[in-house]
């Protein structure tokens, strides 16, 4: 079984190269922001570090394929590296400090293609987490200085703190109504949103939370390192991964439970 600490290696590197470009232009007053055909935006960050991140792939993986939020996928074979060049470009184009670039390596295997390596790095919060498969979750500054994460060992709902992007999400799927029973039930809710409350959850200091949309690139490298943390990571449908167009992710105590909330539909 390869053991992907050279691939988490390199990881490091693409991150500490992201970082610096998404930090040099982070609150610009002259940053270049468009909007896309799905009305979400884009900074000139957000390109800039995808084609830093896929040059240095290019040169040091280059039979690899590459699939990024801003530039698609190139490249074919069972390695894939999955870029979301900033997580969170909301709050990173209106200077709020919640954004990550998330770097994942997944590997053709039954089931299709499943995460082996993940990264997620937030410059601006100064915290940067990580996992490879079979190694466990970290985080630190880096790979010499860094602290082994688990999940929360909370196995009652009424104990649990559960955290979630949006509401709107929720409604336009008619799941509104699931999830406000959740958080009735819960100790505590939090609209973290993006990356962090997956990361939170990996850590133990947040028990459940969960997402109505999402595409690959949100998802691959948060899975790996929640489910290397003791947690569990699936779509709503209860399916293992980050295939499923959505996320619910937890200790794994609380999981079907909260599945069960969020499938009633009105």
């Amino acid at each position: 079984m390869p053991d992907y600490l050279d691939d988490l290696r390199l990881a490091h590197v693409l991150a500490d190269a992201a970082d610096a470009a998404t930090m040099d232009r982070f609150k610009a007053l002259d940053l270049k922001v468009e909007t896309k055909p799905d009305m979400t935006p884009v900074s000139e960050a957000d390109k800039a570090a995808e084609e830093l991140i896929r040059g240095q792939l290019k040169r040091a993986r280059p039979r690899d394929a590459v699939l990024g939020e801003e530039y698609g996928i190139e490249g074919s074979g069972p390695r894939r590296w999955v870029i979301d060049p900033i997580d969170g470009t909301k709050n990173y184009v209106r200077g709020v400090p919640v954004w990550a670039t998330l770097i994942s390596l997944m590997e053709a295997g039954d089931g299709g293609y499943q995460p082996v390596v993940g990264l997620v790095s937030a410059p601006a919060l100064g915290r940067r987490w990580w996992a490879a498969k079979g190694h466990g979750a970290f985080t630190g500054r880096n790979l010499t200085s860094a602290s082994r994460i688990h999940v929360s060992g909370v196995s009652d709902l009424a104990d649990a703190s559960f955290a979630y992007s949006s509401l709107s999400g929720w409604e336009e799927q008619d799941r509104l109504d699931g999830f406000l029973d959740l958080t009735r039930q819960v100790w505590r809710t939090r609209g973290y949103g993006d990356f962090w409350p997956y990361m939170m959850v990996a850590e133990g200091s947040v028990d459940l939370c969960a997402e109505p949309e999402l595409s690959l690139w949100d998802m691959a490298a948060n899975a790996i390192v929640v489910t290397e943390a003791g947690g569990a990571f699936t779509g709503l449908d209860g399916r293992p991964g980050p295939h499923s167009g959505n996320a619910a992710a937890s200790n794994g105590l609380l999981h079907d439970e909260m599945l069960g909330y969020l499938n009633r539909r009105q």
